[in-house]
């Protein structure tokens, strides 16, 4: 691809822990990789936060689900997410909300990232009303407790903690 095309490319990062990716997150980025040339989706390496899910088995469930996405890229990240998204030549930041306490926590955030890199805009991106309930936290506790979660997360996403939870009985 010549050096113009690419970066005449409308980039766009969706940050986050997805842990794991639920069908709310899949909503929002299916919607946004038809708003843009490429959408990467990144798992952040956040050190000091327990996750359910290591890094590489996030990466790995995202690729399996998103696979169908042609212009759907999956990653992951340690660090300032602007940054990031400066390395990737990505302009745009993808978050997605569900309620309006997302949206205070989303706007300071957003604001942040302004005075931060001001070259970058946040699109928010409301999930559709069926996924508002839907969180990575919920998910994580209806699987722990053996409940099927199959109407929240992808089919590859169920087998897998099916399969986690036989392994850690």
């Amino acid at each position: 691809m010549e050096e113009s095309s690419i970066s005449n490319q409308k980039i766009a990062l969706y940050p986050g822990s997805f842990d794991p990716i639920t069908n709310g997150h899949l909503d929002v980025l299916e919607r946004a990789s038809r708003m843009f040339d490429n959408v990467v989706i990144a798992v952040l390496n956040h050190p000091n936060k327990k996750a359910f899910l290591s890094v590489d088995e996030r990466v790995t469930l995202i690729k399996e689900a998103v696979k169908s996405m042609k212009n759907v890229n999956v990653d992951s990240f340690a660090g300032l997410t602007v940054e990031y998204a400066r390395q990737i030549g990505a302009r745009f930041l993808i978050r997605g909300l569900r309620s309006i306490t997302d949206f205070e926590y989303e706007i300071q955030l957003c604001q942040t990232n302004h005075v931060i890199a001001p070259e970058i805009d946040t699109v928010y991106l409301s999930t559709k009303p069926e996924h508002n309930f839907i969180s990575s936290s919920m998910v994580k506790e209806l699987s722990n407790l053996n409940t099927d979660v199959s109407k929240f997360v992808p089919k590859n996403v169920v087998e897998y903690l099916k399969n986690k939870r036989k392994v850690t009985k």
